[in-house]
Formats: structure tokens, C-alpha cells, sequence
């Protein structure tokens, strides 16, 4: 059984951004990577994508260019977790060792947990920005939207950028309103109870939506679709409690899916009864097996589900994970931050960051509610360049927000 020091499941982005940093700070350890993809996507601009403004094939590169060198590609499937081994199971029929193991295998979409849906997405105007098969029918969709009703859904939380779900209405409610269009109804259905997580960025996006007249629904979770009625049903949960049914026809229905980890997640020693990763939320170390961690999507840490904490959770990994194999104590804590650049127009963006407990601690000071044109550069070139040249490669970000001790006026109580 083939073994190394450091064993990577998952070559998403937290994999490949592991891989990196872990390649320039201790290049003497021997490290493998499962991944089976040959593709690798740049995820958080398919909303972009959905809303005509970024070309689909500058989302995707080749796998084998990115996997930093000295680092051992495996190009199949994980299995099985088997941490009482220390090794994985390998949908080639083999199984691999490690020394320590980090877990990201990331979160599946879960088209089948809503009835009918998997059936016609792409089709009969149903679309949706959560899958590289489907991003593009979602401009197509909405390019050649003619009126009528449009429904844009968001399912019950964790799921990937919790922004997203919105911003592709707002993005399709600017395009509309610049055509003229009049004869447009539009709906966000949401499984939460407010318009975001963090109460801050909630309220300022209540004003986003009611600005373009979008009916918000809180606590519609969409269950079904019947293709042949074009018509859409949603659990409704009433202040009590109480559950009951709702049907709305539609003409364009954009669909964010319910997530969760892959099966073979759920089914580890590694997962708590959600199905995710169980590890330490500070230290991302497994609270089950002392030589496991796990960072990205598919770990149990309560951030939002991003690339921006990512990009914080690696380094602060393989920090700890370096000082465990070196007998010392972890020294690093990872404090919750999460990024989610909420697109709100075509032109404009409302950068919102914020930790554990929904405190909001923005970079720049700059009143992060109000969406801004710099914001939209930074969505639709900055971004992409630092994922790609810089947090994939593993260098480090000069992090240079302010201390709580000079949190800016706008943040401070009324």
C-alpha cells in the first residue's frame, strides 16, 4: 500500500490551495492528492456567468496544471475513509496510507431532494448557477426572457456562497429593467428567515430587493417541479411551526439546490450527525482522530460556505497540522471569516465580510453596505487573478483588516 506523510482528498480549491502552501513550507514531505476530475472550476464566477457578464471558459482549467509539483496526483475517487488504518479507499479498488490526512472533499448538489427537478434543469426555463452543465442556460434563460414570472430559490442552509442565490435576481432584474421590460413579476423564495445570515448585510439587502420589486418569500423551501405546468411547489414553515404547501407557476425558475457532503462523507467515522467533518472550528483538526483535519465545504466548522475562508482556513491548517507533527502545540486559530461579494447590479457590489456570531470585520474602511463600482472590479478581475496566480499557488495574503480596537464609525452602535 502505497503511503505519505501528507494525504489530500479533495483537489478542489482547498485541496490544490493546501497542497501549495504545504509544498513551500515543508517540500521535504512526501504528499498524494485524490482527486478525479480533470477539470477544475472557478466556482464563485458562475453567478457572473448565469448573468452574461463573464465567459464560462475562463472558469475552468486543467487539473494537471494546478496540482503543485513534487505533489502525487492521484486521479480517482475517495470511498472510504478507514482513519483506524490511517488509510482511504480508492474507487480503484486500492487503498492509500498517510501519516496525517486532510480531508475536502467538498459538498455535492443534491437535484434529487427536490421532486421532478433533475428532469428538466436546463430546459423549459428552468436553470440554475450551481453546476458547470447548467450555469450557461441560466444567461440563456434569461437573455431571452420575454416577461412573465421569474422565481429565484434559495434552499435551507449549509450550502455553497449563500449570497449567490440573489444575486443572480438582482443581476437579472437590472438586465430586465435596462431592456424596459414591464410585464415582469418577480420572487425570491428562501428557506431562512431573512435575506442573509448576518443581520447587517441582511438589512441592507431588504432595501437591494424592494428597489427592483422583487417579492421576497422567507421560509419556502422548494420541494418540487412539474415541467408540464411550469409550476414550482414550496414547503412553507409558519411562525409556529407549522408546515404546509404552496404552488406559484413561472415562466424562469433559477434553482440553487439543497447540499451536503458525498455519501462516503456521511457514512465515515470522520462525520458528526449532520454528515460533515467533524474538527475543532479554531484549529480545523478532527475532534475524533488526532492525525485528521479538514477544512472547506464539506467540514463542520458554522462559517459560510466560500473560497474566501479558504483561503483563511489553509494556512492556519497546515500551521497547526506542521507544529502537531513537530510535537509542538498548534498556533494558529481560525476565527470564522468568510467573504461574499453580493452582486447587486450590472456594475455593482456590496463586499461583505464578517467572522463567527455574524460580526462584521470589513478590510477597507469603507461602509460595507452600500454596494460600490471597485467591488464590481474586484468580483469580476481581482478576484479571479488571486485565485488563480496567487491562493492556488500557495502564497500568502497580506491580511490587512483593522483590529476591533479601530472597527470604523459606521460599525459602531447607534
Amino acid at each position: 500500500m502505497q503511503t505519505f506523510d501528507v494525504l489530500i482528498v479533495g483537489g478542489g480549491a482547498a485541496g490544490i490551495t493546501t497542497a501549495a502552501i504545504l509544498r513551500r513550507r515543508r517540500p521535504s514531505l512526501s504528499i498524494g492528492l485524490v482527486e478525479p476530475s480533470e477539470v477544475h472550476y472557478y466556482q464563485p464566477a458562475w453567478t457572473i456567468v448565469g448573468g452574461g457578464v463573464y465567459p464560462f471558459e475562463k472558469t475552468r482549467r486543467p487539473t494537471a496544471g494546478l496540482i503543485p509539483s513534487g505533489v502525487k496526483w492521484l486521479k480517482t475517487a475517495a470511498t472510504a475513509f478507514e482513519p483506524q488504518t490511517n488509510a482511504v479507499a480508492l474507487a480503484d479498488g486500492s487503498r492509500v496510507g498517510y501519516r496525517m490526512l486532510i480531508a475536502c472533499p467538498g459538498i455535492q448538489n443534491d437535484w434529487d431532494k427536490v421532486q421532478g427537478l433533475r428532469d428538466v434543469l436546463g430546459r423549459d426555463g428552468v436553470c440554475s448557477n450551481y453546476s458547470a452543465d447548467t450555469v450557461q442556460s441560466t444567461w440563456r434563460f434569461v437573455d431571452g426572457f420575454k416577461g412573465g414570472t421569474a422565481l429565484f430559490t434559495q434552499p435551507p442552509v449549509p450550502f455553497k456562497c449563500p449570497g449567490a442565490p440573489q444575486k443572480i435576481a438582482y443581476l437579472a432584474a437590472d438586465r430586465w429593467r435596462r431592456r424596459g421590460m414591464k410585464n415582469c413579476d418577480m420572487h425570491f423564495l428562501t428557506a431562512t428567515p431573512t435575506m442573509f445570515g448576518v443581520p447587517y448585510f441582511a438589512k441592507a439587502l431588504d432595501k437591494v430587493i424592494a428597489s427592483y420589486g422583487i417579492v421576497p418569500h422567507f421560509q419556502h423551501n422548494l420541494v418540487a417541479v412539474d415541467a408540464g405546468k411550469r409550476e414550482a411547489t414550496f414547503e412553507v414553515t409558519a411562525s409556529d411551526g407549522q408546515k404546509s404547501r404552496m404552488t406559484m407557476r413561472y415562466d424562469l425558475l433559477h434553482v440553487s439546490p439543497p447540499e451536503s457532503p458525498p455519501a462516503f462523507v456521511k457514512q465515515s467515522p470522520l462525520a458528526n450527525q449532520a454528515g460533515y467533518i467533524d474538527v475543532d472550528q479554531n484549529t480545523m483538526r478532527s475532534t475524533k482522530f488526532e492525525n485528521v483535519y479538514s477544512l472547506g465545504d464539506a467540514c463542520s466548522t458554522p462559517n459560510s460556505k466560500t473560497a474566501a475562508a479558504v483561503r483563511k482556513q489553509a494556512p492556519i491548517l497546515v500551521d497547526n497540522m506542521l507544529a502537531a507533527m513537530d510535537g509542538k502545540e498548534m498556533p494558529k486559530r481560525y476565527d470564522g471569516y468568510a467573504s461574499c461579494p453580493l452582486t447587486t447590479s450590472l456594475g455593482t457590489v456590496m463586499l461583505a465580510e464578517f467572522i463567527y456570531g455574524g460580526k462584521v470585520t470589513p478590510t477597507f474602511r469603507l461602509d460595507p453596505s452600500k454596494p460600490r463600482w471597485i467591488w464590481w472590479w474586484l468580483k469580476t478581475t481581482g478576484l479571479p487573478f488571486l485565485y488563480w496566480e496567487i491562493m492556488l499557488k500557495g502564497y500568502d495574503f497580506i491580511d490587512i483588516r483593522h483590529g476591533e480596537d479601530k472597527a470604523a464609525p459606521f460599525l459602531q452602535p447607534a
